[in-house]
Order: C-alpha cells, then sequence, then structure tokens
C-alpha cells in the first residue's frame, strides 16, 4: 500500500467521524512546505550567488550585473528549480530569488501562503533597484498577480505553470488526499481563516492587471491545468500567452522558448520607454 493510498484512506475513514480535526490536520500540510537540503549539482549555482539579507528576516539570492529581475518560486520550490531563468543563453542579468517559503534557517514564519508570497515578493520589491520584470512559477506566479494588486512595481510580469483560481486549487488538493465533503468545506476555511482572506477572492477574473506581461504553461501539466493559462491571459489585456506542447510543471522552467521568450521581454522593455520618450517629446512640440 502507498503511503498516498493509505493517507485517503485515513482521511476518508476519520474525516467523517472528526471532520474538522482532519481537516485542520490536512491544512497544516498544505501550508507547511517541505524543506530538504541541497543536492550535489545545486551547490554550485548557490555557490554562485549572493545573498542578501532584508527586513524581517527576508533575504534573497543575487546573481549578474544586469538588469534587476525578481523570481519568485513554487510551492516548497528552492533556487535550483528556476536556475534554468537564473542562468540562461545570454544571460538575463541580476537575478534577485525570493524564498517566500517558511524555510526556518533563512525566512521568518512557519507556514506560507500565497498571502504571504505576495507580501514577501513586496517587501523584497521594496529594498531591491526598480524592477525589470518579475517572474513567478506556480503559486508564485498567482502571488505575483495578486501583489500587482497590492501594488507591486515592475516594466513586467511574467507568469508560469500559475493557477488562476486558488479556490479550485484548494478544492483539488482536498479531494486528491481524500477529504469527505464536510471535511473539505472545513478544510477550505481553515485556509481562508490563516490566509486572511476568502479564496474566493484570489481569482484572476477580478483583478485589474495593466503592466505588459507574458503567460506561460505547458498543455502537458498535470499538477495545474492549462486552462488556467487561458483564464489569465483572458483577464489579462496586455499579456501575451506562450502555450508549449510539453513540459510539464516543473520541466518547463527549462524550455529554451521560455528562457529566449523572458529575454525577449527584457530586451524590449527599454524600446517602449524610448517610444514613449519620443512620443511625449512630440506631442509637447
Amino acid at each position: 500500500m502507498s503511503s498516498l493510498t493509505w493517507i485517503r484512506g485515513f482521511n476518508g475513514t476519520i474525516g467523517r467521524i472528526a471532520p474538522r480535526w482532519t481537516a485542520e490536520r490536512m491544512r497544516r500540510t498544505f501550508m507547511v512546505p517541505g524543506e530538504w537540503p541541497p543536492k550535489d549539482w545545486e551547490l554550485p549555482l548557490l555557490a554562485s550567488s549572493e545573498r542578501v539579507t532584508l527586513r524581517f528576516g527576508l533575504s534573497v539570492l543575487r546573481w549578474g550585473e544586469g538588469p534587476a529581475v525578481l523570481l519568485l518560486h513554487g510551492w516548497a520550490g528552492r533556487a535550483a528549480h528556476i536556475a534554468p531563468l537564473i542562468q540562461p543563453p545570454g544571460g538575463a542579468g541580476d537575478l534577485g530569488y525570493v524564498p517566500p517559503t517558511p524555510a526556518p534557517r533563512r525566512s521568518p514564519g512557519r507556514e506560507a501562503n500565497v498571502v504571504l508570497f505576495a507580501h514577501a515578493l513586496l517587501e523584497a520589491a521594496g529594498e531591491l533597484p526598480p524592477l525589470r520584470a518579475v517572474v513567478g512559477h506556480s503559486l508564485g506566479g498567482a502571488a505575483a498577480l495578486l501583489a500587482a494588486q497590492m501594488g507591486l512595481r515592475s516594466e513586467a510580469l511574467v507568469t508560469v505553470s500559475a493557477p488562476s483560481r486558488i479556490l479550485e486549487q484548494l478544492r483539488l488538493f482536498a479531494r486528491f488526499v481524500g477529504l469527505p465533503a464536510l471535511a473539505r468545506s472545513h478544510f477550505i476555511r481553515l485556509v481562508e481563516r490563516q490566509a486572511g482572506i476568502s479564496a474566493a477572492c484570489l481569482d484572476v477574473a477580478r483583478y485589474r492587471l495593466e503592466m505588459p506581461g507574458l503567460v506561460v504553461h505547458a498543455d502537458d501539466d498535470t499538477r495545474v491545468a492549462v486552462e488556467n493559462a487561458e483564464r489569465i491571459h483572458a483577464a489579462w489585456p496586455a499579456s501575451r500567452l506562450l502555450r508549449l506542447p510539453g513540459g510539464g510543471h516543473h520541466r518547463l522552467l527549462g524550455e529554451r522558448r521560455l528562457s529566449e521568450s523572458l529575454l525577449a521581454l527584457l530586451e524590449e522593455r527599454p524600446a517602449m520607454r524610448a517610444c514613449r520618450r519620443v512620443e511625449k517629446t512630440a506631442s509637447a512640440s
């Protein structure tokens, strides 16, 4: 019997007897991401970075000497997961990596959620040079979209494999771990109480997105369905959609078309600023 089968069986049985207790147990599982030591192949990447400590104990890793690009990993993610974007062919410049998950030795707190991710992003952005772009993977992408509603300043925004509706993701997780109906309801309410916001509000259809952006997703993503990218793109008039036939949820980060699109976006922004300056000068004359 696999561990997942055992968990589903336990939740299915105890969740009917003690739904709230079982829901709280799964809430802690959901909101406390695991922490694992870096693997050998990650060490050279980490050694080439500079750790910068910000306010409230938050820290970022910094690479390069080019335009400031802030990268936000996904749930239980870490720098190695976004390594292809940190050091793409041609180099994208200064890439900051924000570890918003509760790594006890690096960042404050023991639990995490999309709202805390967004606040971590805002705190980091407030202390770093003006941002050329913000790139968020998975839950990091959802947090970047939320941070844009909270005043995030960046020339562009990129989401990769990001969910468009947090409530939908909570429901999927609750079903995945085998919670019965009443326990599922308790689970969602407990997560909302901890995050301090209704999950239904964390829906891209409710957002106002004005900065230029890129929405990237793989058709074969089994964790976050590609329909999420379609919804994000539909709610974001200034975005472009890049759908790739393969790449799953994590392998997509290593796809050459993604790094090329990111570099193209970085090169495009200064040109657009120059165009705006020319337009203003012409109108003034």
